[in-house]
């Protein structure tokens, strides 16, 4: 009895001691008439009892890519590219002039956060894209893999 007992409390203690490992991976896509974009929401969140007391912490990653729906020759007079998203857990974007023709249709953006606010599955992100004297708003929705 006595050895049960032991293993018992051991098992608990350990339990105890060890964290809840969630990862998360989440992907939005959207379009308007010029542009169209993909956003994708990657990390991992880590629930854990230490000293009687519940912890949490998260490290999260994103990436943004905003790609010009027509073709390369469409954006030879492009001069200014102005975008920038918004989620629950805040916003981005970028900003970039033009000496020369771009040499692509796509840019991207990537950030990462610790402990910050995470996005959530079901949320829609609003996309505002302003170049040259052109202005466009769409959003992105959740699209399951």
């Amino acid at each position: 009895m006595k050895k049960i007992l032991t293993i018992l409390f051991v098992m608990i203690v350990l339990t105890a001691c060890s964290g809840e490992e969630k990862h998360y991976d989440y992907t939005y896509n959207g379009e308007g008439e010029y542009w169209e974009a993909e956003f994708s929401f990657r990390g991992t969140e880590i629930w854990e009892e230490k000293d009687g007391r519940t912890n949490y912490a998260n490290e999260n990653s994103d990436e943004f890519v905003l790609t010009y729906k027509g073709s390369l020759n469409d954006l030879s007079s492009l001069e200014s590219l102005e975008y920038y998203y918004e989620t629950s857990a805040g916003g981005a974007g970028g900003t970039r002039e033009f000496n020369e023709p771009p040499t692509e249709v796509t840019f991207k953006s990537i950030g990462s956060t610790e402990n910050g606010a995470k996005v959530s599955e079901n949320e829609v992100i609003t996309v505002n894209v302003k170049w040259n004297d052109y202005e466009e708003s769409f959003e992105l929705h959740y699209t399951s893999e």
